[in-house]
């Protein structure tokens, strides 16, 4: 033990509970050094680093700075963002004395949960430097544009108790309530009828805003359509673009409310967090309302800066290098996004994102006129994923969960053999059938796709949305991980190794990953996978044909036809020696014919959503087989944090826990949305996204690409990770499985 953090604690007799203290305390300040770098000093000194105590924990900045404030004067408090650790600096040495004797292994209430505070000596306090990033090119906001009592009005000017459908077009959909004026945005084909306006234009309350719109210069025509949200706590809507031929260039959106952080992203995969407060403006022209998502991502809590800094004109504080930053609760939020219908063709600079000109307005609702090639280069890559992953899963969200209730009795019996208290982070956890398997350990689960983290949520699951490619948890946090039919929806070489190696840098030393993927081999030692089989039965006319096909319908029940090696030379064939069925024909991707052998490794699989199906019956159609959970306690409290309940109280879980595990901030303030996490930069969801707001329409089909691994395939890209090797591997009902484990110290 490091001789400096013995020394940083008197040797005074203590009691039972003084020493358990120290011994978290010791605890944290190792995990500080081992995880972060942070090393901690043998002598007092005026700073201190407070484990537990930061934004990846679900502690605001003046909850903490409260209670650090009781122990003497503070001259600097820092809150890097994500992380679950602050560091304070204090007037006096003598005032750092007074905080690390009182507050050490007292526990911080914030709302709902509580942490236990654990403080050590550092020499000094080092934070990225702080910056500023362009908003991008044609967005604007603009402050205060309505007073309150303007804002007063118009949300008055808004009856949801009306049942008068034909009015408004009011809708309550799964994550906000719509109404409609002037024209009916639909979301069966994400585009007006412009022959059908509404009998009610806009409502009279906005006609003083607009015409200071106009006389601002914010727009040169009155805007003839009205889409009214509004976002309880917790709700947000996907990352989408207004679709191109249904509406003229500039969009304002006015937020009224609660406050909200609104995600940019470029199809190159730049991200930029905008905070909107209520009462302000937004302006989007140009690029960013042809080319960028924007979307809000679903949680109860956003980081922004605790006060306002001075930014460049055009642009916002970057929030991934902000160090003054807190939580902000959300509230309610009312949005009145004003648009101008267009009646001409778009003719926007931005043909690769313009259904006018030929790109598609909705995921693949049907095979697209011209099927899409494989990426030659990493945008097209981002692109595909986007089309053919990201957006189709956040479409199918509540179908596909409700098809997928059945743990695989394989990846049940990796996660029942961790020990206790073990940390597992399931990479692409989808609606998080695996995230409750263990009660016994530390779960913890991120998802592409905000609609199925919200899922996972309203299961009492700690999940948060995230890339595969980048998940913002600590390197060597992890003694397990798992990414069940994740891996196979990255569409090069390149990204598929990069998601093997972003899940082996979170395993500890001497954690394993298990890795399913699904297998080109569907006939395997001469048996079929469950997946060919349903299609046996399906010809006999024993089965009623099953409309989602995919390699996750392979659940495994009872017994499975499953085939292990342990050694990585035995089923690994040289890559010069595997069949060559990887080239598809002029390129072009082929759409597979479900319940049927592959005859080539990329490609579209469809997914046909249940005929008929309206979304309210299909979000509550599988009820019966969800995670009952009780209810979480309600808060007492507006406040994020109260600092009057610092008590002695043992902390439930001592030292770190993964970032996000804890508050529904989710590490991914900065990160966009989808399934199984392929990476992903978002471009087009085409106007408040498909999202499956489909109301009553006929069963549309999706296509999501996957790429089929051959035999030996995974075996081989797992080898080219360095400090990792392969455990053993197996065939499960058509998947090639692999468990790793990284190297010890």
């Amino acid at each position: 033990m490091d001789s400096s953090v013995e020394n940083n604690v008197k040797t005074v007799r203590r009691s039972k509970e003084e020493k358990k203290v120290l011994r978290k305390q010791l605890k944290a300040s190792h995990t500080l050094l081992k995880h972060e770098g942070i090393s901690t000093a043998a002598q007092p000194t005026k700073s201190l680093v407070v484990a537990n105590g930061g934004l990846g924990n679900g502690v605001s900045r003046e909850g903490l700075s409260a209670a650090l404030k009781e122990m003497g004067e503070v001259e600097t408090l820092v809150m890097p963002p994500h992380k679950p650790y602050a560091f304070v600096t204090y007037r006096s040495e003598e005032s750092a004395r007074n905080a690390h004797v009182h507050l050490n292994g007292q526990m911080l209430q914030c709302g709902e949960n509580s942490v236990t505070l654990y403080l050590s000596y550092v020499e000094s306090v080092t934070h990225e430097e702080e910056t500023s990033v362009p908003l991008p090119e044609g967005l604007a906001l603009v402050e205060d544009f309505v007073s309150p009592e303007e804002e007063a009005v118009l949300l008055s000017a808004i009856d949801w108790s009306s049942t008068n459908d034909d009015i408004t077009a009011q809708k309550a959909l799964k994550h906000r309530r719509v109404k409609h004026y002037g024209f009916e945005f639909r979301y069966d084909n994400n585009n007006v009828d412009k022959d059908k306006p509404l009998p009610a234009g806009l409502p009279d309350e906005c006609l003083p805003v607009l015409e200071r719109c106009v006389s601002n210069g914010h727009i040169s025509m009155m805007p003839d359509q009205l889409t009214v949200n509004q976002y309880e706590s917790g709700q947000g809507i996907p990352p989408h673009v207004d679709t191109h031929s249904a509406f003229e260039d500039t969009i304002l959106s006015l937020s009224l409310g609660a406050k909200t952080v609104m995600d940019f992203c470029h199809p190159d995969g730049r991200v930029i967090a905008v905070v909107l407060p209520g009462r302000s403006l937004l302006l989007m022209k140009g690029e960013s309302r042809y080319l960028w998502t924007h979307g809000i991502t679903p949680r109860k809590f956003d980081m922004v800066p605790a006060c306002d800094p001075p930014s460049p004109a055009g642009s916002r504080p970057d929030l991934g290098t902000q160090s003054g930053l807190t939580l902000s609760k959300r509230g309610t939020r009312t949005s009145f996004t004003f648009r101008k219908i267009r009646h001409e063709p778009c003719r926007c600079a931005f043909p690769s994102a313009c259904d006018s000109q030929g790109a598609p307005s909705t995921p693949s609702l049907s095979l697209p006129p011209s099927p899409p090639t494989l990426p030659c280069c990493r945008a097209d890559a981002a692109r595909l994923e986007e089309e053919y992953v990201h957006r189709v899963y956040d479409a199918i969200a509540s179908h596909f969960s409700n098809t997928r209730h059945s743990p695989w009795p394989h990846v049940c019996h990796f996660l029942t053999s961790l020990p206790p208290r073990s940390v597992l982070a399931d990479v692409g956890c989808g609606n998080g059938k695996y995230l409750g398997v263990n009660p016994d350990v530390i779960a913890v689960g991120c998802d592409r796709s905000s609609a199925l983290i919200q899922i996972c949520a309203e299961r009492g699951f700690h999940a948060f949305v995230s890339d595969a490619l980048s998940v913002p948890l600590r390197t060597a946090s992890c003694d397990a991980c798992i990414s069940i039919a994740v891996v196979h929806h990255f569409s090069t070489q390149e990204r598929r190794l990069a998601a093997v190696r972003e899940l082996v840098r979170l395993l500890k030393p001497g954690g394993r990953a298990l890795i399913y993927v699904w297998a080109f081999e569907q006939e395997y030692n001469k048996q079929k996978s469950k997946y060919l089989k349903e299609n046996n039965k399906e010809h006999h006319g024993n089965h009623i044909p099953s409309k989602n096909t995919s390699e996750d319908s392979q659940e495994p029940h009872g017994k499975s036809s499953i085939q292990i090696s342990s050694h990585l030379e035995d089923s690994c064939r040289p890559h010069d020696s595997m069949t060559d069925v990887s080239r598809v024909t002029d390129g072009k991707l082929s759409v597979h014919t479900n319940r049927t052998a592959f005859n080539t490794q990329d490609l579209l699989v469809p997914w046909h959503l249940k005929e008929g199906k309206k979304r309210g019956d299909e979000e509550s159609g599988d009820s019966g087989k969800k995670d009952k959970r009780k209810e979480k306690p309600k808060k007492t409290s507006n406040n994020c944090c109260s600092v009057s309940s610092l008590s002695p109280k043992a902390d439930p879980s001592p030292g770190f826990e993964p970032s996000g595990s804890r508050l529904d901030t989710s590490d991914a303030a900065h990160i966009p949305d989808s399934k199984p996490s392929p990476s992903g930069n978002t471009t087009q969801t085409s106007s408040s996204t498909v999202k499956s707001e489909l109301e009553s329409s006929p069963a549309p089909v999706f296509h999501r690409y996957y790429h089929v691994f051959q035999q030996g395939e995974l075996e081989q890209l797992c080898a080219q990770v360095n400090g990792v090797k392969v455990q053993s591997s197996y065939h499960d009902q058509g998947n090639w499985c692999v468990i790793l484990q990284k190297d010890g110290l």
